[in-house]
């Protein structure tokens, strides 16, 4: 029998994987008699979470998957929004939630693969479902860091995996390397891109991101041909130097998403593996996943921008100006999305939904809702899409209109920089560069005489060691700041 899932210390074949789910939603179902309604499920990196979702989804409920470590006050703030139904737990977790047993049920996993499977009343929970209803929520913190919960229907996933197997190839002969966590929105490819197509998924232990040496022969040992990773591991494979030495000998595709790609290191792959396809995937948590994408098929310098390509089918990109007016070619605007695969909008807060998902502006005639990102594109003379910068990371510097994502750009293509980051004291008037790698001041600004201007030279450098990353993998720009504003203060 075909596997389907394995996390190291357990495999399942896809009949087995079903047979547990199908328990867990049995013994929700004999619990409580809803239906449609927030199952919250504590995660880590294993198959048992992951059998979890799937039986929330059985019982007819949808899913809420919350980082086991998550520290106790948001668990507070998320719950307290949330008002699950219920809230699975393994029990290596139960200390993480027996605070709330008063307020919440409570259920451990392994009690509910447990449960005698009851197909009649499964079959009855999933036929009041229907495609716009929720099959998860998703909460990030955004850049507030207030947890948003970000509500997504069956009817968008469809959409999106529909799409995506067969644009990037997969088959049932895929072996995937699951490395996003499972509360983050870029692991629902690998699940269900797994369970369409009948390939496999292999989830990596988080201890081997430390070890790449080790990372590689697990990607080698498990016969792994696809990675749809966060841009960070990406990155920290190609900054690693791991690649110079330990190629992976079977990974022919490599799916990346989350922050702007580099193309110092998508050449660092590509060299050490010529034949392998990669896509730079665009998208946030509200357009479900991803709604744009390119296929790396030239070649690109180490400064360059590599495009976000053109739409996933069944969406539409608008780039808009401030007054919500189409830009026009080649010039920036907000990155904004409308179609089916878009989410419902906040849990709970209506007021943030109304805010970001709002009336297309071309479009007086009946409802037709799009969501406006807060990031910065615009079209290459290529008719392709190049992700900017957040809206709020363009600032007025010296008369000038900078995006910091431009100055980001040109650091990052130094050999020797691993990882550099930008921020903007406003009220001092200067441009802070974090960064980490090998180098100093000097050598730094050698190198961006030749990429930018000099009024988009920084004005303070800070070294630092390695680069905070929040929960979703992307570099921690709230605490970067933080760390600044407690040195200038001191």
């Amino acid at each position: 029998m075909k596997i389907a899932f394995t996390d190291g210390r357990r495999e399942e074949t896809f009949r087995v994987f079903q047979k547990r789910a199908m328990a867990v939603g049995t013994a929700i179902t004999r619990r409580t008699g809803v239906h449609n309604r927030p199952v919250a499920v504590l995660v880590g990196r294993d198959l048992l979470c992951l059998t979890a979702m799937m039986g929330i989804l059985y019982s007819g409920n949808y899913y809420i998957p919350i980082d086991n470590k998550m520290p106790k006050q948001r668990l507070e703030i998320v719950f307290s929004k949330l008002d699950p139904e219920m809230i699975l737990y393994r029990e290596e977790d139960s200390d993480c939630v027996m605070d709330f047993s008063d307020r919440f049920d409570l259920m451990s996993v392994e009690e509910a693969v447990t449960a005698d499977v009851d197909t009649q009343t499964l079959r009855e929970r999933r036929g009041k479902v229907l495609d716009i209803d929720p099959v998860y929520i998703i909460y990030t913190s955004g850049s507030t860091g207030s947890p948003k919960g970000i509500v997504v229907s069956h009817r968008s996933v469809i959409d999106f995996i529909e799409w995506m197997a067969p644009c990037c190839g997969i088959s049932d002969q895929n072996v995937m390397g699951n490395q996003t966590p499972f509360y983050f929105d870029a692991s629902v490819k690998d699940i269900y891109l797994t369970l369409k197509c009948g390939a496999c998924m292999h989830i990596i232990p988080k201890n081997l991101f430390s070890f790449p040496v080790k990372l590689i022969e697990f990607l080698d040992r498990k016969r792994v041909n696809t990675l749809i990773w966060a841009t960070s591991a990406f990155n920290l494979v190609a900054g690693s130097g791991v690649l110079s030495s330990h190629v992976p000998q079977h990974v022919r595709l490599l799916a990346i998403g989350g922050e702007a790609m580099r193309a110092k290191n998508m050449n660092i792959w590509r060299r050490a593996i010529p034949d392998i396809t990669v896509f730079n995937i665009y998208g946030p948590t509200e357009a479900v996943v991803d709604c744009t994408y390119y296929k790396v098929e030239r070649k690109f310098e180490d400064y360059e921008a590599i495009p976000i390509g053109k739409a996933c089918e069944n969406k539409e990109i608008l780039l808009l100006d401030e007054n919500l007016r189409p830009v026009r070619d080649g010039e920036p605007g907000e990155i904004c999305v409308r179609g089916i695969g878009i989410a419902r909008g906040y849990y709970g807060d209506f007021d943030k939904t109304n805010a970001a998902f709002v009336q297309n502006p071309l479009n007086p005639h009946y409802p037709d809702i799009i969501y406006r990102t807060g990031d910065i594109g615009k079209m290459n003379d290529r008719g392709e899409i190049v992700f900017q910068s957040r809206a709020d990371s363009q600032i007025k510097h010296m008369g000038y209109r900078i995006e910091l994502g431009e100055i980001e750009r040109a650091l990052n293509s130094m050999k020797s920089m691993k990882n550099a980051v930008c921020l903007y004291d406003q009220k001092k008037e200067k441009i802070i560069c974090f960064y980490e790698g090998n180098t100093d001041t000097l050598r730094i600004t050698r190198h961006l005489k030749s990429i930018i201007p000099k009024y988009m030279f920084p004005n303070l450098y800070r070294p630092v060691q390695s680069m905070p990353y929040n929960a979703t993998g992307k570099i921690d720009r709230v605490r970067l700041r933080e760390v600044y504003e407690t040195e200038e203060g001191a």
